[in-house]
């Protein structure tokens, strides 16, 4: 195993030039969750040599130089993100087998020695370790801190360093001036309530909330498109109206998991749960923000039901109130949300991210949702074919992940759950 540390070269000229040094974490960021974010790709052979891959990584860094920076103080108390190219932490491994062997990476399968060792209390704000099997296979394993940036910034990240590996020029480039586009009005005008579902003022204090005992486990459920297809036609059927309601595939998918998973949950009638969904507001804000830029740009919807109407309530119900709380987060949210955070600043207010309670809050009656369907990991390839796994790894107290996985279907990664009686419901 060897380590090294990844820096942007000094001959190049940084793309860093018009920003500042230290760049203050937006209200975004900060309403972020304050940990690193775990993603584990697997490629078959050939892949190109670590040497190749490296180099690339070095170039990729002038684009995205955030991720090669320490988190600081400035002068003012702020938290802020230090533009000074200390670079990103890269382990290697050699494994003698072939990685057709371990495919796929399925509970109950340990894949820790395929991550780097260490999340917590470490400097860097991105970890590689590439993993070489002796096929000349690779599976990448990467840490990234989430207040630096979110999944689209990330897979964008992830396609440009691909690009480069592959000879060709970055195209788009990523948009770096966060503060640009993440302008408050004068006066902010706070139009919700930001202090108790984004944020609460700080108490110092971590929520006592125990953690579940067995037989509460991860499992992944492959759907077909033909699933998924059957289920938006019945979430059709089942509206009994005449307006026409359309709904996404995210929101019919995540409609039948929300009914089964509550019905393994064995929740009580009367009770309410809650599904909270993370939204981009790279397409919601007018006008809208370039899918490129780079940096934390998503809110959340919460969309709320008792449990006796998931249990016996239609598709096209519970449909419907994910996709209403959903349009409940638009430009007007989005704004609100901007001059909230200007707000904050000026009162110097310290506020704790909600996202950070919810860790150990997510487990029951409440679902935790990440859809990975947009982003661009469908178009990662280093020059050997695209990647044939792409696992999710959960922090503690998420639940549910969805996404497509190479175009035959979808994925969907529910956590914390009982095992048995979710696998048997979906």
């Amino acid at each position: 195993m060897a380590t090294s540390l990844i820096k942007i070269p000094p001959s190049k000229p940084s793309s860093t030039s018009s920003l500042p040094v230290l760049v203050p974490l937006t209200i975004f960021d900060k309403a972020a969750i304050d940990l690193h974010v775990v993603v584990l790709c697997a490629f078959r052979p050939p892949m190109p040599s670590n040497e190749v891959m490296k180099e690339a990584l070095s170039k990729v860094l002038l684009y995205f130089p955030h991720l090669a920076g320490r988190f600081t103080i400035d002068s003012q108390g702020r938290a802020c993100i230090a533009l000074n190219n200390a670079g990103i932490r890269v382990t290697e491994t050699y494994l003698p087998t072939n990685i057709s062997e371990h495919l796929p990476f399925e509970p109950p399968k340990e894949v820790s020695h395929l991550l780097p060792s260490s999340i917590e209390g470490i400097e860097e704000l991105l970890q590689i370790q590439l993993n070489r099997y002796a096929c000349g296979g690779l599976v990448i394993g990467l840490t990234a801190h989430h207040r630096v940036y979110d999944g689209q910034s990330m897979s964008g990240f992830f396609v440009a360093w691909a690009r480069l590996v592959r000879g060709l020029d970055i195209d788009p480039l990523p948009y770096l001036d966060r503060h640009k586009i993440l302008v408050p009005r004068n006066p902010p005008i706070i139009e919700f309530d930001h202090h108790s579902v984004e944020f609460r003022k700080t108490t110092n204090t971590l929520p006592d909330t125990p953690i579940p005992s067995s037989p509460i486990e991860g499992l992944s459920i492959n759907f077909s498109n033909e699933f998924i297809n059957k289920l938006k036609a019945k979430v059709l059927n089942d509206n009994q109206t005449d307006v026409f309601r359309g709904y996404s595939n995210f929101e019919c998918l995540l409609a039948h998991v929300w009914k089964k998973v509550t019905l393994a949950r064995e929740l009580k009638l009367d009770e309410w749960t809650q599904v909270r969904v993370a939204v981009n507001g790279r397409t919601r804000m007018k006008p809208p923000v370039p899918m490129e830029f780079a940096g934390n740009l998503v809110l959340w919807a919460y969309p709320k039901l008792r449990v006796t109407e998931l249990l016996h309530g239609s598709y096209d119900h519970v449909a419907k109130a994910i996709h209403d709380a959903v349009a409940k987060i638009d430009h007007k949210y989005f704004q609100s949300f901007i001059d909230f955070g200007e707000k904050a600043s000026q009162l110097e207010e310290e506020l704790e991210a909600t996202s950070q309670l919810e860790i150990a809050n997510t487990m029951c009656p409440n679902l935790e949702v990440d859809s990975w369907m947009r982003f661009q990991f469908h178009e990662l390839d280093f020059g050997g074919g695209p990647l044939c796994f792409l696992p999710s790894k959960h922090t503690r107290g998420r639940a549910v992940d969805i996404h497509t996985f190479l175009s035959r279907g979808w994925r969907c990664r529910c956590g914390h759950v009982p095992l048995a009686s979710t696998c048997s419901a979906l």
